[in-house]
């Protein structure tokens, strides 16, 4: 069997002069998660919508399992909206046995797959508590739950961390692998959280302005930017930054230096060794740093690297 369960080819969406996604090319592998990231309104939801066949492109081609996404059957997909949908006035237990019924799941089949959902996101003892009583955290989980009780091949979260705490969010990426590792889904993941993406993915297609910018391992994405260390600074006087900018980038070995939310990054191979002469420069210009961080590159610096921005912005 082809190792590609989705196929997209040269996917255009266009609302009147605005193209929302642009010529994208991509393949999603079998049992894969596979993390969309980029910042909100880069094209990620359209993207999605498309490739599971709830928006049609105005051009291109999409196909899963071979057959185009119009063919297939609705069990294949399993979505979780970013926007929580649930029945308020029932309770977990029976949201889920309704749509359950909904997609014709056989009822013995559906009590014990209820009751393994219920126990893997941690609301058994949520079971009878009507939906609209739950915590933000229980309601997302409840969702994801719902998006999933008909055993889909495929399952689609778009930003399924937003507005979470930590604890619900450790509780969800546990499930989130669970869902690959234990029952050998594909899962396609859209978030704009660097550390969701990183942690998450198996690879990861940044996209921006319906662009498809880079497609591979987070790992890889790492490296292609270089393997260098990042300082992060903080002048007292940000207006001073263009200038620290410009006489940090005449030093030898930096690979870039660039300014975010006010801050300066700058990116180096052995950047502890080049502190001494970092600080120097930047007192020549009169600035003084007011706050100093050295970090290992992440998948945000990737992105600042191949766009020039941040990725909440």
């Amino acid at each position: 069997m082809d190792d590609f369960i989705i196929e997209a080819m040269n996917l255009q969406k266009e609302y009147g002069d605005f193209v929302a996604v642009d010529g994208l090319d991509l393949q999603i592998k079998r049992g894969e998660v596979f993390g969309f990231l980029g910042p909100n309104g880069a094209g990620k939801t359209t993207s999605i919508n498309m490739m599971v066949g709830l928006l049609r492109p105005t051009s291109g081609q999409i196909t899963i399992n071979g057959k185009d996404v119009h063919e297939i059957d609705k069990e294949t997909i399993g979505i979780c909206p970013q926007d929580l949908v649930f029945w308020e006035n029932l309770t977990c237990r029976e949201n889920l046995k309704l749509m359950g019924d909904m997609y014709k799941v056989p009822g013995d089949i559906l009590k014990s797959r209820i009751d393994a959902l219920l126990e893997k996101l941690f609301l058994t003892d949520k079971a009878n508590v009507v939906a609209s009583k739950l915590s933000g955290g229980m309601k997302r989980r409840l969702n994801l739950a719902l998006a999933v009780i008909h055993g889909p091949e495929i399952v689609v979260l778009d930003e399924p961390s937003e507005g979470l705490d930590p604890q619900s969010r450790r509780v969800l990426w546990n499930y989130i692998r669970s869902l690959r590792d234990e029952e050998g889904k594909t899962v396609i993941l859209t978030t704009h959280l660097m550390d969701e993406a990183d942690r998450l993915s198996d690879r990861v297609a940044i996209i921006d302005h319906g662009k498809l910018l880079r497609l591979e391992t987070p790992e890889n994405l790492k490296k292609e930017v270089g393997e260098g260390d990042v300082v992060e600074m903080k002048l007292s006087d940000p207006k001073k930054n263009e200038d620290v900018i410009k006489t940090l980038k005449e030093l030898e070995d930096i690979i870039s230096v660039v300014e975010l939310d006010g801050r300066i990054n700058l990116r180096a191979l052995d950047a502890v060794s080049k502190l001494p002469r970092v600080m120097e420069n930047v007192e020549a210009v009169g600035a003084r740093i007011e706050d100093l961080a050295l970090r290992q590159n992440t998948l945000e610096d990737v992105f600042i690297e191949l766009t020039g921005s941040g990725l909440r912005e």
